[in-house]
């Protein structure tokens, strides 16, 4: 190909971020916060970040969910996306990350447009579905359980409505064999294949993949 996918050329990275600087005091601020209470060092890139804003622009949403809060980074981008009449029902298991996340919103003077549930995401998820249908989702939480909240995603998006989905590449491990990946269980690579296959030909989205670092897949439903 004349043309490959992705690109790795650190000069490049570096000249995006400083031309399109994603992130402001106010995500600074979250990621140091974040670390300074323990949390994992796992929310989403600053471009990403800004690709979920841009995304949310473009398909007009008013209503999100977002499934793996952490420390609010990503779900305080997703409501900055949003008119300000736009809502975000966020979902969190550790009721120390919810706690991080509702000081985040607040802080971003978000708080009264973002609804954090703590639960388990299969818990919650259901109680949501009589809101629907929603305008986008953002899945970013224990991959095993990622064909699950596709699923719902497709249940419970309008038509034209989007899903992202962040670690699409598994952290390498994609393509790694099941019986021979480090650090990434069999059951975890056999799940995000899936993923793959159900955003690319399970008939229900029009689905492409962001080449980030980590991988963004996106699709629209049909």
């Amino acid at each position: 190909m004349n043309k490959p996918f992705g690109n790795d050329v650190p000069e490049l990275a570096a000249y995006v971020t400083r031309v399109y600087e994603p992130e402001d005091d106010i995500l600074l601020e979250i990621r140091e916060r974040s670390a300074q209470e323990g949390l994992p060092d796992i929310q989403v890139a600053a471009m990403d970040a800004r690709h979920l804003e841009i995304l949310v622009r473009a398909c007009a949403a008013r209503r999100a969910v977002e499934i793996g809060t952490l420390g609010g980074y990503a779900g305080v981008s997703i409501l900055r996306g949003m008119g300000r009449d736009g809502s975000l029902d966020t979902i969190e298991i550790s009721p120390k990350h919810a706690e991080v996340a509702r000081e985040s919103f607040a802080k971003a003077g978000l708080a009264e447009r973002a609804r954090i549930h703590v639960g388990s995401a299969e818990t919650i998820l259901p109680h949501l579905a009589s809101a629907a249908p929603f305008d986008f989702c953002f899945i970013d939480a224990d991959k095993e359980r990622y064909p699950y909240y596709l699923g719902w995603a497709g249940d419970h998006l309008r038509s034209g409505g989007v899903v992202a989905l962040d670690n699409a590449f598994l952290f390498g491990n994609l393509v790694e064999s099941t019986r021979s990946a480090s650090g990434e269980s069999a059951t975890a690579i056999a799940a995000m294949r899936r993923v793959h296959a159900l955003l690319a030909q399970g008939g229900r989205f029009r689905a492409t993949v962001l080449p980030t670092g980590e991988g963004l897949a996106v699709g629209v439903k049909l």
